[in-house]
């Protein structure tokens, strides 16, 4: 199954183009009455009809404001408006907008979706998805909640819709069984709401995404010494989403950006050295399923090209670097990239073969300071798992014993596996040194990626961007599958569990994907590599990393 937009109406009215309703606070569930959006905007309890080509908005609740606060989702079906406030769930006519009782949950209603005689209702406290018969009002069945955090619904045909706002995603449900047939992440953080507009010409649907959240921002306050603040104001818009499904892959793909990535070292020794015969090594940017590389040219000076353990890196020759003497040379890359989701379960891989020699040898050996030899490291590669045998099961749990042991500090070196479970607080590099060490110990290859996240600032386009600090995540091996991507770290996710799994086996187009397996950068003097003892990379040079967003990329 893959996405096609509207070709007509619908996409001559929306494009690409985000839909930032004027007024608008907080967007929580969002509906379409034909080509008319309809949202409500929980904090003010507005319900608005919005114009998605101008963000033009009028309330329609305009005597009924009250009864419409915190109402969190909201769903259509013919002349009849459904509503998700506090524990209950209403209804009422279009027309009249009174609403009236439908049933009340044990805990807070999030989202609602209607088919027919079908009403389904989502409950995060609950962990499931209720599903109700319209007319006598009784629970039929309820399906497992697919993600952690709260989620609005939207049906259509033979699948539920679900968008869950702390998974940053969106999965497809069997609405009969309750099934997840694939999930795509979306490309922007706390998604509140969802839609499906169908094409009245061509039938085709499509999906839309509300988003609420804060934003930080410098204020000028005259009041104040100095004369700036920071403080947040709402940011909340609506944008498609868009998505392609490979079932045989077991993955989908969903929005992504064409962006202009820029790496340049500038030669600025702290201490001047002479180093002769100098041989540079850059990593090049990865061709995968969800990023492909258009584009790769030198920065400053020009370079040459190897292929290590399948990867690209660009080798810069010097006869020598002597005291004062000072370059710029790096590569600039033009890349498109989208968010990636595998779909992969444990029955999946219950009769896996053996690996290779080559992965074992390669990838299952301590061959980068993991401490793979020392008690505490061995302690919790056991505890880690317990009794667990399925390769899947072992990787989400080690995965969720690394979580509960560790929190997460950013540190200006990387220390070795052990001193970081001692201590307990590690960098995402440490992350994933740790987790390279107790998947290597149970028998899962892993190898690192990164090296850089894009700012995930979309609407920033064609601006120069900086990320604050580079970042490394991993990815696994399993027989059949191949390379799965594992965010190595919770990243902006609280400490206490349950932990999302919105990047376990997926990455958001933010993340470049950069020399996988192999060193980012190297730098060999008369063919002996340098190490920290000798000369630190960071000692001898200064990177600039620059991002540029130059567009998003079109639909499938």
């Amino acid at each position: 199954m893959s996405f096609a937009p509207p070709s007509l109406t619908a996409s001559q009215m929306f494009g690409q183009k985000i839909i930032r309703p004027l007024t608008a606070a907080t967007l929580c569930g969002i509906a379409f009455i034909k080509d008319k959006l309809i949202a409500i905007d929980s904090l003010k309890g507005h319900l608005l009809e919005i114009d998605p080509t101008s963000d033009n908005s009028k309330i329609i609740n305009s005597h009924q404001v009250k009864e419409f606060s915190h109402v969190t989702g909201l769903a259509v079906w013919e002349d009849t408006l459904w509503v998700s406030r506090d524990q209950s769930v209403y209804s009422c006519t279009l027309t009249a907008l009174g609403l009236e009782h439908f049933t009340t949950l044990p805990y807070p209603a999030d989202g609602v979706a209607v088919w027919e005689s079908t009403v389904y209702v989502s409950c995060q406290k609950l962990g499931y998805i209720l599903v109700f018969d319209c007319d006598t009002r009784k629970e039929i069945t309820r399906f497992y909640a697919p993600g952690v955090g709260v989620e609005n619904l939207a049906v259509s045909q033979e699948t539920l819709w679900i968008c869950d706002r702390i998974e940053q995603t969106v999965y497809a449900m069997d609405r009969a069984t309750g099934e997840v047939k694939f999930s795509v992440l979306t490309p922007f953080e706390s998604p509140t709401g969802i839609a499906i507009h169908q094409n009245g010409d061509t039938s085709q649907e499509s999906l839309y995404i509300a988003y609420a959240s804060e934003e930080p921002y410098i204020r000028d306050n005259p009041n104040a010494d100095p004369n700036h603040e920071l403080t947040y104001r709402d940011r909340t818009f609506i944008h498609p989403l868009y998505y392609h499904y490979e079932p045989d892959k077991h993955y989908a793909l969903s929005n992504g950006y064409l962006i202009e990535m820029s790496y340049a070292e500038e030669i600025a020794p702290l201490d001047e050295v002479y180093l002769p015969e100098v041989e540079w090594r850059i990593a090049l940017p990865s061709e995968t399923e969800r990023q492909k590389v258009k584009h790769v040219e030198p920065i400053g000076l020009p370079f040459t090209e190897e292929v290590v353990d399948g990867q690209r890196v660009a080798v810069f020759k010097f006869d020598a670097l002597t005291p004062g003497e000072r370059h710029i040379f790096g590569w600039k890359a033009l890349l498109e990239v989208r968010g990636i989701k595998y779909r992969i379960t444990p029955r999946d891989v219950e009769n896996i073969p053996e690996l290779s020699p080559e992965l074992q040898t390669r990838y299952l050996v301590d061959d980068d300071d993991l401490a793979m030899d020392t008690p505490i490291v061995r302690r919790a590669a056991r505890e880690a798992i317990g009794t667990e045998t399925n390769v899947l099961r072992k990787m989400y749990s080690i995965r969720n014993y690394v979580y509960d042991e560790l929190s997460y500090g950013i540190k200006p070196y990387i220390d070795t596996p052990d001193v970081v479970l001692e201590r307990g607080i590690g960098s995402c590099g440490e992350y994933v040194g740790v987790l390279l060490a107790l998947c290597r110990l149970n028998g899962i290859p892993c190898r690192t990626v990164g090296r850089y996240k894009c700012p995930p600032n979309s609407e920033h386009q064609g601006v120069p961007l900086q990320p604050d600090f580079n970042h490394v995540w991993l990815e696994f091996y399993v027989p059949n599958f191949g390379w799965l991507p594992m965010e190595s770290n919770p990243d902006d996710v609280g400490n206490a569990g349950p932990y999302p799994t919105r990047f376990f086996m997926g990455l958001c187009w933010y993340h470049i994907e950069i020399g996988k397996g192999i060193s980012f950068e190297t730098v060999t003097s008369q063919g002996a590599r340098l190490t920290k003892e000798d000369v630190p990379i960071g000692d001898l040079a200064i990177n600039h990393i620059r991002f540029t967003i130059l567009k998003e990329l079109p639909p499938f």
